[in-house]
């Protein structure tokens, strides 16, 4: 048993992963849950971009986006995807490996029900990715899908929630003259135990 205290103590990493975001929220000036997502191509191009995380489950790790973007296309060709969560104010960051699963059902529908009138407009008509003449057309698209919509717009089809499952969690935190602290969860599939691994700075 690999040992461990203070910030890096428990078994659970998905409840070390929420306790450090959490601490975050406290100490980060803007959007502490802001990730970054990293995708391959399908000519094994890697395509990294910000996203926020959504959530933080008992077995995963929850953004929404269009799946017609170019994320979701190479979520949809991979079923893979990392994310880094990095916190200047903690000096930690936080990184994931794993599968993705497409979540398009009722919590897709609660969160996007959440969301401002208007980003629940703007979904519908941006065509994520896709190139734009200007953005007076785009504005143009959310007018008049205003006007088809209403004030209560329900969640287009091609939008919702993705959930990264992972096979590695790794937590580091800075340390003195870049002797950093390092421990990293590994797995083999979603279903077997986790083995704990300190690793070099």
């Amino acid at each position: 048993m690999v040992k461990r205290s203070g910030i890096f103590a428990g078994e659970n990493p998905f409840k070390i992963a929420r306790t450090w975001l959490g601490e975050a929220e406290k100490s980060e000036l803007n959007d502490p849950n802001a990730v970054a997502l990293a995708t391959v191509d399908t000519d094994g191009l890697p395509n990294v971009r910000m996203v926020l995380l959504k959530s933080i489950s008992e077995d995963g790790f929850w953004f929404y986006t269009n799946y017609d973007s170019a994320k979701g296309n190479e979520i949809a060709a991979t079923g893979k995807a990392a994310m880094v969560l990095h916190w200047k104010s903690l000096r930690r960051q936080v990184r994931i490996r794993g599968v993705v699963n497409r979540e398009d059902g009722a919590e897709a529908d609660e969160y996007y029900a959440s969301r401002s009138l208007k980003s629940r407009l703007g979904a519908w008509a941006s065509d994520q990715s896709r190139p734009l003449e200007s953005r007076s057309l785009l504005m143009a698209r959310v007018a008049k899908v205003t006007t088809q919509m209403g004030t209560n717009p329900p969640r287009p089809p091609f939008w919702g929630g993705f959930k990264i499952i992972p096979e590695e969690i790794e937590f580091w935190a800075d340390g003195a003259y870049r002797l950093h602290d390092r421990f990293v969860w590994r797995r083999e599939a979603p279903d077997n135990e986790w083995k704990i691994i300190r690793l070099s700075p």
